[in-house]
């Protein structure tokens, strides 16, 4: 398998290797997850183009990006399938596959999906922030510096004030990465809460290809 580095899947993500007959377009946040399911089943005919998992935190980038992706890839590949659901995009992105008439994945974000597009929507959960197994590597990356809390501790109650737990949703049974998002939990004084999700209805896209 393709060695990952977290930083550089944040910051630039992951050329495709040129192989397959499908190109799969998504998040460098979920790299690791796409290329284990490709290894594990033997999926030969997918290749994977990510693009910044910073992107994660400009939803207004997302489309335009996936867009010129699309554009710049799809001639070498017989299908073209988005690894991204809306993600924030208010729809944008659904419209700009509609118009590319490429597939995507069904459901309002990454932690919809990794959970299961209809359990999650029957939690209804209004006061919790969610955590899945990149994330919580890139905690620093994604919420702490970003968020200006290494300067500003006490903006910690402005931002999260609403919030009751923390929610892991863990892809993998990692017991450094349970830790690490206890202590994210600690940080933010939230409760904190560990589902292992596995790869949720990711896993059911990709068969679907």
């Amino acid at each position: 398998m393709t060695r990952l580095d977290d930083q550089a899947l944040t910051d630039a993500g992951l050329a495709p290797e040129g192989r397959g007959r499908v190109l799969l377009i998504g998040c460098g946040a979920l790299a690791r997850e796409v290329l284990d399911l490709i290894d594990a089943n033997g999926w030969d005919h997918l290749d994977l183009h990510c693009l910044p998992a910073i992107l994660h935190n400009h939803p207004e980038k997302i489309t335009p990006a996936v867009e010129a992706a699309v554009s710049a890839r799809r001639g070498d590949y017989a299908q073209v399938f988005v690894l991204y659901a809306d993600c924030g995009t208010g729809g944008l992105l659904k419209a700009a596959c509609d118009r590319l008439d490429v597939g995507m994945l069904e459901g309002p974000h990454c932690y919809s999906f990794f959970e299961g597009n209809t359990v999650f929507a029957g939690r209804d959960e209004m006061t919790a922030f969610y955590l899945t197994d990149f994330l919580v590597r890139q905690f620093d990356a994604f919420v702490t510096r970003p968020l200006g809390l290494d300067r500003h501790p006490q903006l910690r109650d402005m931002y999260f004030g609403n919030y009751t737990k923390l929610v892991y949703q863990a892809q993998t049974d990692d017991p450094e990465l349970i830790e690490k998002a206890k202590a994210c939990a600690a940080f933010l004084k939230l409760d904190f809460e560990r589902r292992f999700t596995g790869y949720g209805d990711l896993e059911v896209a990709m068969r679907g290809l």
